[in-house]
């Protein structure tokens, strides 16, 4: 996928439909997550097909494009997605595929990557979505490396080719998916926090891992590279989930993200299931972070029953400075509908 010129991105959403651009429910193919990955590739080289394909970004003809935040080196390069809408708030825009950015004799691309998981006739809908390792009858991840025995369920257990178990004497009609993605850009920084990991289930007498309400914790602490002012942020969790934060090291809530679960039986509103998240928009320049500043990142899981392979992801997008007051211009967006 190639960029489009010199552009700044304001808004990026994306949803699976069928061979007829129809949107596919969640209980039958579950969008586990998508990401965007930039990169540069050289003039005249082949362009990367799939995420396994990024170890190629260490041959001399591609170099990362990864985003600037907090998390670096071998980790969470996308540089955008996570599988939620991502809006950018005027007067701001994320800036792609600029000139002077460019390494010499080399083109900026994107690399979509959709972990889709499909659930007709399965035996349990949610264990798939979890990637419980027994209902996929696995035992080595996608680079064929055993999994460790107390590996229960994760990414690694649901990697492209392997099938989830499905009811005896089912047969489903092949069927083709298409990531659908909406781009809004006009002519002319995010940090990703990745975790990955198991809720225990809380037990009845409160011990173990139980925790109050039946609630399991995580929190990681990280040193901001850079100083900014947050513009945008939100998280990405998993059927469980109850809500994420973004925190200063005093305590003082920077965003608070909680999912939306669907109450109905139509598409986009399946029960049971995420079917969107909150996002938090500050007020340019009332949230500003400073260089080496500490920041908390929190996940809550609901513990009442186990879950595997559940995701805790969280974006923000920071600025490093404001811009200077200026006459109103009317701003032409461009939309391009992709397949």
């Amino acid at each position: 996928m190639v960029a489009f010129g010199h552009i700044a991105l304001k808004d990026l959403h994306a949803e699976l439909v069928d061979e007829g651009g129809n949107p596919i429910p969640l209980y039958e193919t579950y969008l586990h997550h998508w990401v965007v990955i930039k990169y540069y590739a050289r003039i005249g080289a082949e362009e990367i097909s799939e995420l396994v394909d990024t170890l190629s970004l260490n041959n001399s003809d591609y170099i990362s494009g990864r985003n600037d935040g907090i998390c670096q080196d071998d980790v969470n390069g996308q540089f955008f997605g996570s599988g939620s809408k991502t809006r950018v708030p005027d007067p701001y825009g994320i800036e792609l595929d600029n000139p002077a950015e460019l390494p010499s004799g080399f083109e900026e691309k994107w690399l979509i990557n959709v972990h889709a998981i499909d659930t007709r006739g399965v035996v349990d809908k949610l264990g798939c979505a979890e990637c419980r390792c027994n209902l996929y009858n696995v035992s080595k991840d996608a680079l064929g490396r055993p999994l460790s025995a107390d590996y229960n369920g994760g990414s690694s257990c649901c990697y492209e080719g392997t099938q989830c178990r499905l009811k005896q004497g089912f047969e489903g009609i092949k069927r083709s998916v298409y990531l659908k993605y909406t781009v809004k850009w006009v002519d002319m920084d995010t940090s990703i926090l990745p975790v990955e990991y198991e809720i225990e289930p809380c037990s009845a007498t409160g011990s173990g891992w139980a925790y109050e309400g039946c609630i399991d914790t995580k929190r990681v602490r990280l040193d901001m590279p850079f100083s900014g002012y947050m513009l945008f942020g939100n998280g990405h969790q998993h059927v469980g989930g109850t809500a994420s934060a973004l925190y200063r090291e005093d305590g003082r809530v920077m965003c608070s993200s909680k999912p939306i679960y669907g109450k109905g039986e139509e598409v986009g509103n399946k029960a049971g299931y995420v079917v969107g998240i909150s996002s938090c928009y500050p007020e340019p320049g009332t949230m500003k972070i400073s260089r080496g500043e500490t920041l908390i990142l929190e996940f809550n899981y609901s513990s009442i029953k186990r879950h595997t392979g559940v995701m805790g992801l969280f974006a923000i997008f920071v600025v490093d400075r404001l811009p200077k007051p200026m006459p109103f211009l009317d701003t032409v967006a461009h939309d391009q509908v992709s397949f």
